[in-house]
């Protein structure tokens, strides 16, 4: 049927999965909406030929709906020669048989979508093929299109008659026979041909072929695809030969393992052939492709819809670790046992158990923060030293979490201090390799100007160790290394104190990632170090799955309660493990038992914590530099409610900041009667009662308005209110009204959680043969500490004026008697050298009928020949003594310094400090002055 060239219109019809090519039938089916307007084409009504305009969607979908449709440009001018209306079998459809004729383009613009259900007319521009001239097909061209379709066409044959027969419907000899007959004029039509008939093509390429108008580039593109067809057909069938060759019966169940093995050969082959070095036998990795620092994925966070499927198949999951792996600096330790166990992996079955071990411990090895090839020499780290006000800034982060802790801020801007010159010492050094690297391509007298240093740090230009340090920093392993090689931080204080918060500050001022590691009940010394991996369900120690978490060479690690942890057992020795971890000299190349192989915590600062100094082993505490923190005066803890407990209680109870004010006097009630503690814990517990209360209050005044009555909101709190909204004190108020009697006095005590107090020592007589009686939970030191003061004060008991000749004895002169000593609270297991001064000034005051101030408290430890020896704790004790309203302290000479650099200057302005030397001094400070002289006979009056 003879066309015209010039424009037409003709109906429109969409063709959403499929396309029509000149020279070939399509048969597809239609929705039945458009059977009327097919059948008014086909009855041919007006004399025209009954010709449709097939155009094909670009966003094909076998779900695609006509009015979704995004058309091509171009398409095909297809005659009906069949048409089909719906029957009772198919009653939504219709069937349609198209036969290309030529390519169409549509000249303008498509109507609405909704419009294209009723085959809309639309002008077309016909295709005007040249029998010769400028797009005459060339016999090498043509020759070229003959060969890649002949090889395609029998590749084809092949894989059909593989698969059991004619599945395909497609005659592929006749095809061949066909374009072995064709000429050069005839290979744009056969080329359409076999383009409508070779399915496998994809949609994007036969879209491309449609709209090539010119024959010659026609020909030029379906012979590329032929070839490129071709030869995925041909790598196949090879892949199937190989995998059926080497099956048998007792490996058919490894066959997808085997194709996979197969499919990577030819990858290499193909790798090799372009000169791309592959797995060698050195244990190296092949770097066929690029990739990021960390080996990781480079599309970012990746597809939503891949979130809950991030391993995928084997075969992403080794190209995944591969990266990572080849990532790793070349020939180092982790490198070179990644490989092996890589290649292990892939030599195992996937149904293998070992096939999981491995994995699993590829996994964990490759999470690691290991030094990379193309790893970036600075990080916010080192930015934020570079900066001349980082220690001010870090100080002001300090200050801003912490209020008080003078002395332990400022041992924490020492350890920054050093950090940062030794950061900016090794960024200099490296700053000065790069200017040394560049210098040889430059003039002299540039180059000599390029090395000043510009940098904070004062490193002299003539360092006699530069070309070693310049050698060093060579090595990408040892690049950006900086070591914080020395004493480990142990904070060691009572609970509540900010222990925690201030290792998460260091970290905060330093722009490191924190990590914590709880120490508290840990038995076990797998859990340390991991345990070996023949144990089944093992995995790396607590320290290695800390850097895999924080993918940081550097991070700042909290070991908390590291008193707490277990000694010695049949599981290990936990504390021991801890050593390597803690030791600079040896945590450089720190062993995990389950990693196996060496990793370096020299860049990690440790800091750890703990309650008491006395279950650490002194192995373990030799690594550690002690910072004491011993708890808050009521004055620190009235600023830290104003400033931080009061705001974060208000934000978690949804309280407005305005409609809640707790008073000065309130806030040290609240410490004095209701938390009496070194720390601030119960403080906020309390605070958060409170602030509750008046949620509560402040939702019942709302709903009283609504309802009409006047209830009025109290934002302000104030002591009068502590009552109905805490309870009763916990502590009587009275409770500091303590009495003097005879026999009595007041030690000063550190409990077990290091928090400071202050115990009554009590004393009576009775009947007895002379012994001392011990009661109270009392461990043997503080036994000896008893015994020891009694019997000084036998041997000077005439100087006291106790008896009336120096050979009495005053718990046999003038009649028998016992003394017993109690220490209340007997439930508590009491023990130390600190209790000598108040035993001496109890049984004086028993003897001799005087009693002791009850303002007056008193540590310290006595000799036999009556010298008072210095105590731990002031701080703890003086804080303790302050918050039970205590006046005056008697303390050895020897803890004056303790005093002047521990206790705040607030706390001594409202005390009196009294240094003894001798147990004399410390009578004469708790009796008053001149209250014993020589021979005075007071001990007949006593006891009457």
């Amino acid at each position: 049927m003879a066309l015209d060239t010039t424009s037409s219109a003709l109906p429109v019809l969409v063709l959403t999965n499929d396309i029509v090519f000149p020279a070939s039938q399509l048969t597809i089916s239609v929705p039945r909406s458009l059977a009327p307007f097919l059948s008014r084409i086909v009855k041919n009504e007006e004399g025209k030929p009954a010709l449709v305009a097939a155009v094909p969607a670009v966003n094909s979908s076998p779900i695609l709906q006509i009015q979704d449709a995004k058309l091509s440009e171009w398409g095909c001018a297809a005659r009906i020669v069949r048409f089909v209306r719906p029957t009772p079998l198919s009653p939504n459809s219709c069937i349609l048989t198209l036969a290309g004729v030529t390519r169409i383009q549509l000249e303008t613009p498509l109507p609405s979508p909704p419009s294209l259900l009723k085959l809309p007319l639309h002008p077309v521009q016909y295709d005007i093929t040249p029998a010769k001239g400028s797009h005459a097909i060339d016999e090498h061209a043509a020759e070229a299109f003959r060969t890649s379709a002949i090889r395609l066409l029998d590749r084809l044959n092949a894989d059909n008659k593989s698969k059991g027969g004619q599945t395909t419907g497609v005659d592929w000899r006749r095809l061949r026979s066909i374009v072995e007959d064709s000429d050069a004029e005839r290979t744009p039509w056969v080329a359409d041909i076999l383009m409508a008939v070779i399915s496998l093509i994809p949609w994007e390429d036969r879209l491309q072929m449609l709209s090539t108008q010119a024959p010659s580039a026609r020909i030029h593109l379906a012979t590329s695809l032929f070839a490129k067809h071709a030869s995925i057909i041909e790598v196949s069938q090879k892949i199937n030969t190989a995998v059926d060759e080497s099956l048998s019966k007792q490996q058919k169940e490894f066959y997808l393992r085997q194709q996979l093995q197969a499919i990577q050969k030819e990858l290499a082959n193909l790798n090799r052939s372009k000169g791309v070095k592959s797995i060698s036998p050195g244990g190296d990795i092949d770097r066929a492709r690029t990739k990021t620092g960390n080996g990781s994925n480079t599309s970012g966070q990746g597809d939503a819809s891949n979130e809950f499927d991030e391993e995928g198949d084997e075969a992403e999951y080794l190209a995944d670790i591969r990266a990572k792996l080849e990532a790793m600096i070349p020939g180092s330790e982790e490198r070179k046992t990644g490989v092996k166990e890589y290649r292990r992996l892939k030599r195992i079955p996937a149904g293998s158990m070992e096939h999981g071990v491995i994995r699993t411990y590829l996994d964990w090895l490759t999470q690691l923060p290991w030094p990379r090839i193309n790893e970036e020499l600075t990080d916010q780290s080192l930015k934020l030293m570079q900066d001349p006000s980082f220690l001010s800034k870090a100080r002001e982060q300090l200050d801003a979490d912490h209020f008080g802790l003078d002395t332990i801020k400022r041992r924490l801007i020492e350890h920054l201090a050093v950090i940062r010159l030794k950061a900016l010492n090794q960024a200099e050094i490296e700053r000065r390799v790069s200017i040394s690297a560049d210098a040889h391509n430059e003039a002299p007298a540039k180059s000599t100007e390029a090395l000043s240093l510009n940098s904070v740090s004062n490193t002299p230009s003539t360092d006699s160790t530069l070309p070693e340090k310049l050698e060093e920093t060579k090595n990408p392993q040892k690049r950006r290394q900086i070591r914080t090689k020395g004493p480990i931080l142990l904070l060691v204080g009572p609970p509540g104190c900010g222990k925690t918060s201030i290792a998460s500050s260091l970290a905060k001022a330093l722009g490191r990632p924190f990590h914590r590691i709880s120490l508290g009940g840990v038995r076990d010394e797998a859990e340390i170090r991991g345990h070996r991996r023949t144990y089944v369900a093992s995995g790396p120690g607590a320290i290695i799955t800390a850097m895999s978490k924080v993918q940081r060479p550097d991070p700042v690690i909290l070991l908390d309660e590291i008193d707490k942890v277990g000694h010695a057992s049949y599981q290990g020795d936990p504390a021991s493990a801890l050593l390597e971890v803690l030791d600079p000299e040896q945590n450089v190349a720190f062993k995990d038992h389950y990693i196996n192989v060496p990793f370096d915590l020299g860049q990690v600062i440790f800091i750890a914590t703990a309650n008491t100094l006395d279950t650490i082993s002194e192995p373990l505490l030799d690594r550690c530099e002690v910072i004491r923190l011993s708890g808050y005066t009521y004055d620190e803890k009235v600023h830290i409610a104003q400033r931080f407990l009061l705001p974060k209680q208000l934000e978690a109870n949804g309280l407005p900041i305005e409609r809640l004010t707790i008073t000065d006097d309130a806030y040290l009630h609240i410490a004095s009667y209701y938390t009496r503690e070194a720390g601030v814990r119960s403080l906020e517990r309390a605070i958060g009662s409170v602030a509750r209360w008046k949620a509560v209050e402040w939702s019942n005044s709302g709903d009283s308005e609504r309802k009409g009555d006047r209830v009025k909101y109290h934002s302000v709190v104030d002591v009068d209110d502590l009552e109905s909204i805490l309870g009763v004190p916990r502590w009587d108020p009275k409770e500091r009204e303590r009495e003097e009697r005879k026999g009595l006095v007041y030690g000063l005590v550190v409990s077990g959680h290091g928090e400071g107090g202050v115990l009554p020592v009590e004393s009576v007589m009775t009947s007895g043969t002379g012994k001392l009686r011990l009661t109270g939970s009392l461990g043997d030191v503080i036994r000896e500490s008893g015994e020891i003061a009694l019997s000084w004060v036998k041997a000077n008991a005439y100087t006291l004026g106790i008896t009336i000749s120096p050979s009495d004895d005053p718990l046999k002169h003038p009649h028998p008697i016992d003394i017993h000593l109690h220490l209340p609270s007997g439930a508590v297991k009491k023990d130390g050298p600190s209790a000598g001064v108040a035993y001496v000034c109890a049984f004086v005051s028993l003897l001799t009928g005087l009693t002791v101030p009850k303002y007056i408290a008193m540590t310290g430890e006595t000799t036999l020949r009556g010298r008072v020896t210095a105590v731990g704790g002031i701080k703890e004790k003086v804080l303790g003594a302050h918050r039970e309203g205590i006046k005056k302290v008697i303390l050895p000479r020897s803890n004056r310094k303790d005093v002047e650099h521990d206790v705040p200057a607030e706390i001594i302005k409202q005390m009196e400090f009294v240094y003894a030397t001798r147990v004399e001094d410390a009578l004469d400070a708790a009796f008053g002055p001149g209250a014993f002289h020589s021979g005075q006979r007071m001990q007949v009056e006593s006891r009457l």
